[in-house]
């Protein structure tokens, strides 16, 4: 069936901003089945990536519902809803929409609470839109990318002194569950010195979501920030959506010549939601259930962040990934270590010691460190490192009394040393430490 200009025009009466009607009748299909989480339509021609409306007008209230396509096989288009499907009967209308879709943009985005689909979610009404962008932001030529040479002050004293973190860099938050990885973000966002900071909460509890942005993030951290929530009970598509669109808001700023703090968690729930999405529509499994579109999006979503070509912007961003049973050989985690630059390790051992943020220098590494800080900085680095895994691993000897002081220089340096070093490491919720700080008390901690 075709629809002239009029008719659909009408059928898309209130739906969004952002769509242009065709010049050309448009082909519309039906909808046959819905096989899980996915919707089998035929009768239509539609790209991958195209968004459609289902539209059931036989019910007692009309419902619309958007959909995108992510397969076809036989004639069949098959397409993931965003929403609630509710209300949709077989035989409902398949309407596809003339464009990909475009998200508002803006500096009045700053402070506001939004969904994957840039739908405000703060109840403060809607947003002065400055441009509107298609979700795919311009890919940078490698070569043209402003190498990473200018270290980013957290204000977290362990990660300024030991793991400096580069403008531009990317790096992943690895831990379990309940030990911290919210908390230490929520720090990060109060302290940064960047100038927008665009934080992702993608798949989260629902609870957390409030949570964070009243008590963790505060009210100084969300004047400057821009928060895009899709929590856990949200389609999968749109879990796949928010953590695109947090990427495209921070890829916008930066081209705007600022210096953007990218905060997403997590980049687990993420791969999650593009598995629920490949499994629907009947890809194979292959790593511990995790289809292979799943390895091929991380990257892809990676390496949006970075730097800008020289003169421009940066995006420096960290991904929370959620290690199953605090395994670092989950499959997720291992790749998400292969297209970082870098990782924190967040201990239980050391939460449950009440050693908070609970990172594990041993098991830790900052890629670009050596690039951004004076070699002074990293000699002391390297040297605390190597006492505080010294006493690691005589712990057990000196907490009974089998070690005999003198049988090591190093291991007795790094028992004399250990409680400074241990306060070193931790540091309270609301205490930021900038950089110089960070280095001259390293320095103290080291006895030079």
């Amino acid at each position: 069936m075709r629809l002239d200009r009029v008719s659909f025009a009408r059928r898309l009466e209130g739906y969004s901003d952002a769509i242009s009607l065709p010049s050309q009748p448009i082909l519309e299909g039906r909808l046959l089945r819905m096989v899980g989480l996915t919707l089998e339509a035929e009768g239509l021609r539609a790209a991958i990536g195209s968004r459609c409306l289902v539209i059931n007008e036989d019910s007692y209230h009309p419902v619309q519902v958007e959909a995108e396509v992510m397969g076809f096989s036989a004639g069949k288009i098959y397409l993931m809803p965003v929403g609630s499907l509710a209300g949709i009967a077989p035989g409902a209308r398949v309407v596809p929409l003339p464009d990909a879709g475009r998200l508002p943009m803006g500096m009045s985005m700053l402070g506001r609470v939004l969904d994957g689909a840039g739908r405000a979610l703060d109840g403060k009404g809607g947003m002065k839109a400055e441009d509107w962008v298609p979700m795919d932001g311009p890919s940078i030529n490698p070569l043209k990318r402003d190498p990473i040479s200018q270290p980013l002050d957290v204000g977290i004293r362990s990660i300024n002194g030991l793991l400096t973190v580069g403008r531009g860099q990317r790096l992943g938050l690895f831990a379990g569950t309940g030990v911290g990885k919210s908390v230490l973000l929520g720090m990060m966002t109060r302290f940064t010195e960047a100038e927008i900071i665009v934080v992702g909460l993608i798949g989260e509890r629902g609870r957390e979501v409030k949570e964070f942005i009243d008590e963790i993030l505060g009210e100084e951290g969300i004047k400057r920030s821009v928060v895009v929530a899709s929590p856990a009970d949200d389609a999968p598509l749109m879990r796949l959506r928010a953590a695109q669109y947090c990427t495209r808001i921070a890829e916008y700023f930066r081209d705007k010549g600022k210096n953007v703090l990218l905060l997403m968690d997590s980049l687990t729930r993420y791969a999650q939601a593009q598995r629920e999405i490949a499994l629907a529509i009947g890809e194979p499994p292959a790593t511990k259930g995790y289809p292979p579109s799943v390895f091929a999006k991380l990257p892809k979503l990676v390496e949006r962040a970075g730097n800008a070509e020289a003169g421009g912007g940066s995006i420096t961003a960290f991904y929370t990934v959620l290690s199953e049973g605090d395994d670092q050989q989950d499959p997720i985690a291992d790749a998400a270590r292969g297209v970082l630059d870098g990782h924190f390790v967040l201990a239980r051992r050391l939460a449950e010691e009440g050693h908070y943020p609970a990172i594990d220098i041993e098991a830790s590494i900052s890629r670009v460190m050596p690039q951004v800080v004076p070699p002074e900085q990293l000699k002391q680095a390297q040297r605390f490192k190597q006492l505080w895994s010294r006493y690691q691993q005589s712990r057990d000897l000196i907490s009974v009394g089998a070690y005999v002081p003198g049988g090591d220089a190093d291991t007795d340096l790094a028992i004399a040393r250990q409680p400074l070093m241990a306060q070193y490491l931790r540091q309270g919720l609301d205490d930021s430490v900038g950089m110089q700080q960070s280095r001259e008390q390293l320095a103290t901690v080291l006895g030079q």
